[in-house]
């Protein structure tokens, strides 16, 4: 049984930080591409970034803000957010996906508010 498990999110006040992670379970960690979406309500999900074994991807958004990385003993993937802005407030969701497969966490809410 494949999990994605998200943990980290919470309340945080405009200039904090916060560092997500997520715990993949059931797959071969190493092949899959992973990656952390976010929506915010009454918007589309929108990707913020993408880890593979050579390449690291941000959206503009968030680039020189938030900082992705993978962990392949702990088969984790984290994203470190600084400097958040009230814009970055929205459920956060981990994506999985390799050969066709695609896997989705149940995300975790991130609120940036004074």
């Amino acid at each position: 049984q494949v999990q994605l498990v998200e943990s980290g999110g919470g309340l945080v006040r405009p200039g904090g930080s916060l560092r997500l992670s997520c715990a993949a379970s059931g797959i071969t960690f190493r092949l899959y591409a992973m990656s952390w979406y976010r929506q915010a309500p009454g918007k589309e999900r929108e990707l913020v970034a993408r880890v593979t074994s050579d390449t690291t991807a941000l959206a503009d958004s968030v680039k020189g803000r938030f900082i992705v990385s993978r962990d392949y003993d702990k088969n984790t993937v984290a994203l470190k957010m600084n400097s958040l802005q009230p814009d970055d407030t929205a459920v956060y969701y981990c994506h999985a996906t390799h050969a066709g497969r695609v896997y989705w966490g149940q995300g975790t809410q991130v609120t940036v508010s004074s």
